[in-house]
């Protein structure tokens, strides 16, 4: 939500990773009256909406929005792999990241690790899946799929996760437990690509 200085009103944006649905007007609308009633001032014009989404139809659009008495719009969004050249220099970059917050790539790390786990057992079970990462190590070993790096690994995921909740870890075990991750993900992709096989 931002505050247009020259239109006096408040700016209500809303960012999609898909394309555009009619109940995002709806949503829309409902932000937009909760803002005007409880956050603008009797002098402020009315509160815009603006819906940015990966794509829409423009047909679907106009009959989202035909009834609507608040002013809101749609529109599209490109994402682009090149950053602005006027900003590149202003801008860190991903190394430079990694330095000033070397336990974020270990965060990350988690993340894809536990992601490639999910693909692995959604590929071969079958029923309710377990969400926490301690039981999807569990499933892989019910299902017999586990790498023979998950000894280690187990005892890499107790500093992933003290990175992951904000807890202080050194940069000796950081090291040790993203090498130790980056290994037992390479074993998981490369078995997920054998049962694809």
């Amino acid at each position: 939500m931002f505050y247009h200085l020259r239109l006096r009103c408040f700016v209500v944006v809303e960012l999609k990773i898909e394309e555009f649905k009619p109940e995002l007007a709806g949503k829309m609308n409902l932000y937009l009256s909760a803002v005007d009633d409880q956050i603008r001032h009797e002098s402020d014009a009315p509160s815009i909406g603006i819906i940015l989404c990966k794509g829409k139809n423009e047909v679907i659009v106009e009959y989202a929005l035909r009834g609507s008495t608040k002013p809101m719009g749609v529109a599209e969004y490109r994402l682009s792999g090149l950053l602005p050249e006027p900003l590149r220099g202003e801008l860190p970059t991903e190394a430079e990241l990694s330095r000033e917050f070397p336990l974020m790539s270990l965060v990350k790390l988690r993340i894809e690790v536990e992601r490639e786990i999910r693909l692995l057992i959604n590929g071969q079970s079958e029923g309710d899946r377990p969400r926490v990462i301690g039981s999807m190590l569990v499933e892989l070993q019910r299902l017999g799929l586990s790498p023979q790096s998950t000894d280690r690994f187990q005892a890499a995921l107790q500093i992933m996760n003290r990175a992951a909740h904000g807890i202080e870890v050194n940069d000796v075990d950081a090291s040790e437990a993203a090498e130790i991750a980056a290994a037992f993900l390479a074993e998981l992709r490369t078995m997920r690509k054998r049962n694809r096989s």
